[in-house]
């Protein structure tokens, strides 16, 4: 592999150390030990107390993290193509993907806590054994226990789901898209179930299946964070911010941000520069 697996794998000692652009497509794990921390995530502010366990699976979605001065905790960056290729034998993975990108924190249960503070110890304790002749192999079957210790905590507290092999592919590709900021080319429905090949009904049906939220629910949620973040930047004139996001006009980038959000792009800008 091109990463080196100290790249793959890495351990912070505080959210300050956390660097987005040093750490391109990687998830953010923290679990909380001691004191408290706070983020923004998707316009939603969670506090973090002991016990909790935040998944970001798109840590740019993320912002405005605080701690406080006694705060401990584990702080782990893992390589989402490290963790793909890894190939779980599960469809899970885009279902919990999906609902953590509804809500990043797990409250554990003191069992689960124990057991996932034991798979990071023991993780970043192997992480140091840079002379063993097969380190890449022996720290992913250990991520793999915990990656799937996770998947099963998760489980536990969600509502039962059937998701075949396909329905998983197509909603892996179809975040995925997102991801790649799809919603700038296009804000349709019809748009995306094209580019999965699909009806617009199957890909709807599919989306409320798994995550509860209709396909045009999470095409608006990527876009809305999108537009948010372009305006807490003031110097960015709203008429580009209209046209970056390939609005016909500023009035129906108006009108579209109103709906979202609210509020017009204006007022929006001006309660959250306030507030910064």
């Amino acid at each position: 592999m091109d990463q080196n697996v100290q790249d793959k794998i890495v351990f912070l000692d505080s959210l300050s150390d956390y660097q987005f652009a040093k750490y391109p497509f990687h998830v953010l794990h923290i679990l909380c030990m001691g004191g408290n921390m706070s983020f923004t995530f998707q316009e939603v502010r969670y506090n973090i107390v002991p016990g909790d366990y935040v998944i970001l699976p798109n840590p740019s979605l993320a912002s405005a993290f605080s701690q406080s001065v006694d705060f401990e905790g584990v702080i782990l960056c893992l390589s989402e193509p490290f963790i793909t290729s890894m190939a779980i034998q599960s469809n899970y993975g885009i279902i919990g993907h999906m609902s953590l990108l509804l809500n990043p924190v797990m409250k554990l249960s003191a069992h689960d806590y124990r057991v996932c503070l034991e798979d990071m110890w023991r993780l970043r304790e192997r992480l140091g054994e840079t002379r063993h002749l097969f380190q890449e192999e022996m720290l992913g079957h250990l991520l793999l226990v915990h990656v799937l210790d996770l998947y099963d905590i998760h489980a536990r507290c969600q509502a039962e789901h059937n998701v075949s092999e396909r329905n998983g592919d197509l909603l892996r590709r179809f975040v995925e898209l997102l991801y790649h900021r799809e919603y700038i080319r296009s804000r349709s429905l019809t748009h995306y179930a094209s580019r999965l090949c699909i009806t617009p009904h199957y890909l709807t049906e599919v989306c409320k299946k798994v995550s509860g939220k209709p396909a045009t629910y999470w095409i608006d949620r990527f876009t809305t964070h999108e537009i948010a973040r372009l305006l807490l930047q003031k110097d960015i004139p709203l008429k580009e911010i209209a046209d970056r996001m390939n609005f016909s006009s500023l009035s129906h980038f108006s009108l579209y941000v109103q709906k979202q959000l609210g509020m017009s792009p204006s007022v929006y800008r001006n309660r959250a520069v306030g507030k910064s």
